[in-house]
């Protein structure tokens, strides 16, 4: 069983509000004051947890089956967050008769002012990290703050009165997740580019079309080992281009260690790198990530791509030790204008290892789409049909139903969220 964001955030949230109960008298539970205390103890421990999953530990990824779960996961801990914060301010976290005191003492001022600094930190950096319409570079830097900013939160838990003692089960509850989540976020923000897995590449040669770039890198010294069907981070080493970017690596391992990403101008930053990508720039690659690998269960598969979301494919296709392709139906949706670059020829793939390759064009309502779909779910096989998808949401969730309406399960699916942030 792999964690999720119900099965992480759930019994957090249970774990702060019995523990916050537990530092009061159980003659004071009811009323607004242990809301807010069990509110701060949650939104202090989401936080702390946020800011272990962001450093990209390779064991994380594995409880929770690829970083893109993990991002997925650290999203939402920093929205909920913010709002068991928001509880926590609206009311006071006391009450007559509860025996508080201050772990740190500082002068009320300063404790009142760390208090709101915390608060109005949360807030600006889980709002900044969910507009989209923030250039890449900004959000970026923005979200480089959570780190430094969780320093605040925990100033305002060690310096403001609170029944909850350091001794207690509660303070060893908060010491020690943020003992976790300074060590994360200081790994992230100090050692991760030094000691995580990357090596430096240079672009050996770049095709694009009109709003996507075909990117053919080579090592300038060691390369990076990956499975088809992981992404890397890249880095270019140009002014503009240098912030790392989650790309799916669209081919499998060659011998000369190279990588090809495919990449569609999607936002500010990908729009920038379509137009100044050129041979001979140097990339930092940090690699690899994911989990989303071919499993085949011996019948009938179906490979739902939507756009570039083809890429992880398109590595499945290139894959020399892949077998029983001939099993496999792709269906690649694409809108009229934006075809892929000219030196990618996903027919020409699919043909050489007895794929079918079915070419959409008019979204997952397309009939074609439905009729065949049903008709694999419906075969003699169906309870070894195998579904991956890598596509916006609308289309995974068109692809669930899809499932459920054909009867098959859950664990035949397979899929690879789209995009992190």
């Amino acid at each position: 069983m792999r964690l999720g964001t119900r099965s992480l955030i759930l019994p957090v949230l249970l774990a702060g509000f019995a523990l916050a109960a537990s530092a009061v008298p159980r003659g004071m539970w009811p009323g607004t004051a242990l809301l807010s205390l069990g509110s701060g103890v949650a939104a202090l421990s989401l936080m702390a947890l946020a800011a272990v999953l962001g450093a990209r530990s390779k064991g994380v990824e594995s409880l929770f089956g690829g970083l893109d779960r993990v991002y997925e996961t650290h999203k939402w801990l920093g929205v909920w967050a913010l709002v068991f914060a928001s509880v926590h301010l609206l009311f006071k976290a006391d009450a007559p008769g509860w025996d508080t005191a201050a772990i740190v003492t500082l002068p009320g001022p300063a404790t009142r002012f760390v208090r709101q600094l915390s608060f109005v930190a949360l807030m600006l950096i889980v709002l900044l990290a969910l507009n989209r319409r923030i250039p890449y570079t900004t959000w970026r830097w923005w979200h480089k703050l959570s780190g430094p900013q969780f320093l605040v939160v925990i100033a305002h838990w060690t310096t403001i009165r609170s029944p909850i003692a350091l001794a207690s089960a509660a303070g060893a509850w908060l010491a020690i997740l943020s003992a976790l989540g300074v060590a994360g976020a200081a790994y992230k923000l100090l050692l991760y580019p030094l000691l995580s897995q990357h090596a430096r590449y240079r672009l050996r040669s770049v095709s694009a079309s009109d709003s996507a770039v075909h990117l053919d890198l080579v090592p300038v010294g060691r390369k990076i080992p990956f499975a088809p069907g992981q992404f890397a981070f890249l880095s270019l080493e140009r002014d503009g281009l240098r912030e790392p970017h989650p790309f799916t690596i669209a081919s499998a391992e060659q011998a000369d260690g190279s990588l090809v990403f495919m990449v569609r101008a999607l936002g500010d930053y990908i729009e920038r790198l379509v137009r100044e990508a050129e041979p001979g720039l140097v990339a930092q690659v940090h690699a690899p990530f994911g989990r989303f690998e071919r499993v085949p269960g011996g019948g009938p598969e179906l490979w739902i791509a939507g756009g570039v979301g083809v890429t992880p494919f398109m590595a499945w296709l290139q894959d020399p030790d892949a077998h029983g392709l001939e099993q496999v139906t792709l269906f690649h949706f694409s809108t009229p204008g934006r075809e892929l670059p000219a030196t990618v020829d996903l027919a020409g793939m699919a043909r050489a290892r007895g794929v079918e390759l079915v070419g959409i064009t008019e979204g997952p309502a397309s009939l074609e789409f439905r009729d065949r779909f049903a008709r694999v779910a419906a075969g003699p096989q169906a309870s070894d049909v195998r579904v991956s998808v890598c596509g916006p949401p609308g289309l995974l969730r068109v692809v669930r139903q899809l499932m459920r309406d054909a009867g098959l399960r859950e664990d035949q699916l397979r899929y690879e969220l789209f995009a992190f942030r």
